[in-house]
């Protein structure tokens, strides 16, 4: 597939985001903020919860990350917020139900009759009155395998350890990720003809923020998909977490997370990275992002309550539309820019630094 030649003018930018879980939730809540036009592609490697036990008692597409994106698309009025409500309400009780979700159980039941995971989303977007759409990133199930460091009393030694929950909740330090076909773990990845697609025909694609090695790298895992990424015309935008994820991110600081990005994906360039304003070490910031060609936009991002780790769609989208390319922002539907700053890139460090092991905000 080639790249299309962008619009000079579009009259509502095409964004598509790529992630998983909560991270992804919130890119959607704030692009539909800021365009019409937003495709997501979802990672489909859980194996926790509900999702989990769909995934290994019907050898499904694991529904959950992907019911997440319907509902953060869906109509806000009459029945795509009654289906909202109801995708993501949970059984309670010992049963067999207990702790699946109704849209889990939906799109299971979607995929079992229809066995084509684009048509099962495109069917429940619909249902859900979602304006843009969503995709798998793989049309398989797939697991995630990582390197593994401070295990042993090695501190040195590595090992694998395999499967999104334990990749995500391991106290040791993840150093690298790869993906696996779960149906045959020997075989290439394959990515979802319409994710490349949507990547290829964008004018503006979002990395992050999330899970970092769980949620946002797989993304670059899949070949056909990093190549897309690669080679693609659009706006390439990477969001960061608003502090390190217990776990797979302990420990790390905002520019650690673009120096792995660089190093699973080494021929990626971005346009803008997209920060809170509260990061501990802004310079360091900024010649990590240019080192990856990006400039750095920083601002208030996190949501207001006390305590709390997650971003504010409104002022994420205000963010957004500063680091689009001119055009795209002049186009995007929303509110008026909030504050912040933009910083052009500056020249790479001479020498490496330190990385801050302090969590940040």
């Amino acid at each position: 597939m080639t790249p299309r030649v962008p619009d000079q003018h579009p009259t509502c930018p095409r964004a598509v985001a790529l992630g998983g879980g909560h991270g992804l939730q919130a890119t959607l809540g704030a692009l539909r903020r800021v365009t019409h036009d937003v495709t997501a592609v979802v990672t489909v490697a859980d194996d926790g919860g509900s999702s989990g036990r769909l995934r290994r008692e019907l050898a499904l597409l694991p529904p959950g990350d992907l019911r997440k994106a319907l509902v953060a698309l869906a109509s806000a009025d009459g029945d795509g917020r009654l289906w909202s409500e109801v995708f993501q309400h949970r059984f309670g009780g010992s049963g067999a139900l207990a702790g699946h979700s109704v849209g889990n159980l939906v799109l299971a039941g979607l995929l079992e009759v229809l066995g084509d995971p684009v048509a099962v989303l495109d069917h429940a977007r619909r249902l859900l009155g979602v304006r843009g759409r969503v995709l798998p990133m793989s049309n398989d199930p797939l697991d995630i395998e990582a390197e593994v460091t401070g295990l042993d009393e090695d501190p040195r030694a590595v090992r694998r350890i395999r499967g999104q929950v334990a990749v995500a909740t391991t106290p040791g330090r993840v150093r690298r990720v790869r993906l696996l076909r779960a149906d045959d773990p020997s075989a290439t990845p394959r990515a979802c003809p319409e994710a490349v697609r949507a990547v290829l025909d964008a004018d503006v694609v979002l990395l992050g923020p999330g899970s970092w090695f769980t949620s946002v790298l797989p993304h670059l895992m899949v070949p056909e998909l990093h190549d897309a990424l690669v080679r693609t015309t659009a706006h390439k935008v990477v969001v960061l977490n608003l502090e390190p994820q217990p776990g797979e991110t302990a420990g790390f600081s905002p520019e650690q997370h673009l120096h792995v990005l660089a190093e699973h994906a080494p021929r990626l360039r971005v346009d803008a990275v997209v920060a809170d304003e509260s990061t501990p070490t802004p310079d360091r910031l900024r010649r990590a992002a240019a080192e990856l060609g990006a400039r750095t936009v920083l601002g208030r991002v996190a949501a207001a309550s006390a305590g709390s780790a997650r971003h504010d769609p409104v002022a994420l989208a205000a963010s957004l539309r500063r680091a689009f390319p001119a055009e795209a922002a002049a186009s995007a539907a929303g509110n008026s820019d909030g504050g912040g700053g933009v910083s052009p890139p500056s020249a790479p460090p001479r020498a490496a630094e330190r990385e801050e092991d302090a969590p940040w905000r």
